[in-house]
């Protein structure tokens, strides 16, 4: 149960973070407006709370295992939202970085 907790957390810090940033990037780089950014900065903003809610105590370990998370994140954003088409390299490289988030994370740890 606590591996799905901090999976989800996860998910929540990725989907403000990179939401936030793809807000403020439409609204200052494509002219959406100075709304869109402000929404972005708000998801920023409520991204740096999302972390201390992980079980894990150790700051270090949480924001290592969380860039795993942040890089295959952030190229499914591109599918979804820009219709970015990763190839089997941005593929194989998420994964790896997700395998490293695990590892870091969540092995077995003495004490």
């Amino acid at each position: 149960m606590l591996i799905l907790r901090s999976a989800a957390l996860f998910v929540l810090a990725a989907l403000l973070e990179i939401g936030g940033a793809w807000l403020v990037w439409q609204g200052v780089r494509e002219q959406r407006g100075w709304m869109w950014a402000a929404g972005g900065v708000l998801a920023l903003g409520a991204y740096g709370f999302v972390a201390t809610f992980q079980p894990d105590a150790h700051f270090g370990r949480v924001l290592a295992a969380y860039g795993g998370i942040f890089v295959a994140g952030s190229i499914l954003w591109g599918v979804v939202a820009d219709g970015y088409r990763p190839d089997r390299w941005d593929i194989t490289g998420a994964l790896v970085c997700l395998a490293g988030m695990a590892v870091i994370m969540w092995a077995p740890r003495n004490g």
